[in-house]
């Protein structure tokens, strides 16, 4: 594409942009319907109150029969291959009703025609047994999946007995020592922990001793889900973990809970209008950030002052000023969205303020974002890379270190050094130095022999194994392609930031496609996200011909089919969604980058 094209499809893209950008000041985007999170809160409503929720459990069900796929599967969105864990609770959700409605019996019998194609036996323990393999040492939501499944008759009267029991009892512990414990749930999910740890011990057959200790940790676990959960009823603001913990507790007895009042008045209130659920409320910090960054440059040509101030100003009133309630979290750090369920994170943080940064540099700034820096820094792991949520966990993947959150905050605390190390104290400045130097060391370990890095919350479902090696090693080469240009860098640390970019750069034009786009991986069927944050990637110096060869597939992808969003984004242990703006910001930013080097 020339100059004058990319010029026009700036314009196109940023005007496009501009009309999602809310009266507020800020993007919320659009996550995709779930079919799993459709499922669990219909069962949620249906235990609840089954006639007081008839219209919202109906027009569930209306969705999710509009929705199947046609081998009788359902897959975490409209757009994905069905899998055996959606429709597995699909399939436990309809068995409510599959007695009385013909149509809903019809949709059992296609999905249950899947699961036996699949090797499993929707009346037998073949159920547990494939859902525990398939997640391993990982509970977070086989527990909960087969639970429900219990709870709904399948397999039948003694689901519970193959069943593990979560050790609800250790969260009392002090949070501290969170940590040190085998909990088997990643440290986000200690809602699911204790209710669907409550109802499987109220369900399941123990030794006398067990039930006794347990017994008497049931009242203060209850005290301390009422202590988590947020002013929205919505625990993480998320649809399946909410409508999970209040199944658990009214099948265990605790119909009459404030907690169980509070989560189902946040189920009826996030449904849509064509019946379904997404996992989570919005992503909204997120996509602002997403959006901001992607101007770069060009923001004056898009945002007028007074829009550049509100988004600002937006950002600086969602960042957490104090000890968060869910984890313990210190002040300083930002969550996904402004909803009051979010939780401070590693990703968010360093994406909240690159965009403040390029908003609304100037001293304003400094005590927030240096606030943000100290909490980026007290989050690093021992290893020198970035958890999501929690220091010092890392049994379970979903709380490890990964190159993508690590790449990010490099560039974040960079940035700030860059613009304020002139007025730190030589204490604080050597902190942030020897941050940075841990989070190239994360980096350089976990360079791939390839030269890719894999990230942790997104990948790609047609790859072995799911990962997204090309989502991975785009953002963290992008990262530090950034950070070169701060100034506060001696030469020496600019040569190990070189010798880590150019093997990443060598990796993304190995995989590209023949017909121009990149997927997950090399042959993987394109998508917009992955090529558009390759071909920002590969910006980064003179554009080549891949380089070139990926914008011309993305402007002939964009005239044929718009902005189509593909399902990358992974939620919680792997709940795969697709957002509406990721197509859009990640495009935007590779025109962008093109327009700067041309």
């Amino acid at each position: 594409m020339t100059k004058p094209e990319l010029q026009q499809r700036f314009e196109e893209l940023s005007a496009i942009l501009l009309k999602e950008l809310s009266p507020q000041g800020f993007w919320t985007g659009e996550l995709s319907s779930s079919a799993l999170a459709v499922a669990v809160a219909v069962a949620a409503l249906h235990f609840h109150d089954r006639e007081a929720h008839r219209v919202e459990i109906q027009n569930g069900l209306v969705w999710l029969q509009d929705h199947v796929n046609a081998d009788g599967s359902f897959g975490d969105t409209p757009e994905s291959p069905g899998n055996v864990s959606t429709s597995l609770l699909v399939y436990a959700a309809t068995n409510l009703y599959a007695a009385t409605d013909g149509e809903i019996t019809l949709l059992q019998k296609k999905i249950a025609t899947y699961l036996s194609g699949m090797g499993i036996d929707v009346r037998s323990p073949q159920v547990a047994r494939f859902i525990l393999d398939h997640y391993q040492k990982d509970y977070t939501f086989s527990v909960p999946i087969l639970t429900l499944c219990g709870l709904c008759g399948v397999p039948g009267p003694e689901a519970f007995s193959y069943i593990p029991q979560l050790p609800f009892e250790l969260s009392l512990l002090p949070r501290k020592f969170y940590r040190l414990l085998n909990l088997s749930v990643v440290s986000y999910a200690i809602p699911a922990l204790v209710a669907v740890g409550i109802v499987v011990f109220k369900k399941k057959k123990t030794n006398a001793f067990s039930r006794f200790v347990r017994g008497l940790s049931v009242q203060p676990a209850l005290k301390l889900l009422h202590r988590l959960m947020p002013d929205s009823g919505g625990f993480l603001e998320a649809i399946p973990l909410t409508a999970f913990v209040c199944l658990s507790l009214i099948e265990a007895g605790y119909r009459d809970l404030e907690v169980v009042e509070r989560g189902i008045g946040f189920l009826k209130k996030t449904q849509r209008d064509d019946g379904s659920w997404p996992i989570d409320i919005d992503l909204s910090t997120w996509v602002t950030s997403l959006s901001v960054k992607a101007l770069r440059t060009k923001k004056e040509e898009v945002l007028i002052p007074r829009m550049q101030q509100q988004i600002a100003n937006h950002l600086l009133a969602v960042q957490n000023l104090e000890v968060h309630p869910f984890n313990g979290s210190q002040p300083g750090g930002w969550g996904w969205t402004n909803h009051s369920g979010s939780v401070p994170d590693g990703d968010d943080t360093p994406g909240a303020m690159l965009a403040l940064l390029q908003l609304q540099p100037g001293n304003e700034l400094k005590q927030p974002l240096l606030a943000a820096c100290e909490w980026l820094l007290q989050l690093q792991n021992s290893d020198g890379g970035f958890p999501t949520f929690s220091k010092g966990w890392g049994k379970l993947p979903f709380d490890q270190s990964c190159a993508d959150l690590t790449g990010h905050c490099l560039l974040a605390v960079s940035a700030c050094l860059n613009a304020f190390g002139q007025e730190l104290d030589s204490t604080a400045a050597s902190r942030m130095r020897l941050g940075i130097t841990r989070m190239a060391n994360y980096l350089e370990k976990h360079q791939r022999g390839d030269g890719s890095w894999l990230p942790l919350w997104f990948g790609n479902q047609h790859t072995d194994g799911h990962v997204n090696p090309v989502y991975g090693t785009a953002r963290v080469l992008t990262y530090l392609q950034d950070a070169l240009g701060h100034s506060w860098m001696d030469e020496a640390f600019r040569t190990r930031l070189l010798k880590l970019i150019q093997p990443a750069e060598q990796f993304l034009r190995a995989v590209q496609n023949e017909d121009g786009s990149w997927g997950g991986g090399k042959n993987i069927r394109g998508s917009m996200e992955e090529t558009a944050l390759a071909v920002a990637a590969l910006s980064g110096s003179s554009p080549d011909e891949p380089c070139l060869r990926g914008i011309r597939w993305l402007d002939d992808f964009y005239c044929k089919n718009g902005l189509k969003a593909s399902p990358i984004g992974l939620y919680f242990a792997s709940l795969w969604y697709d957002e509406k703006l990721y197509p859009l910001t990640a495009y935007l930013e590779a025109v962008v980058r093109l327009l700067e080097r041309k």
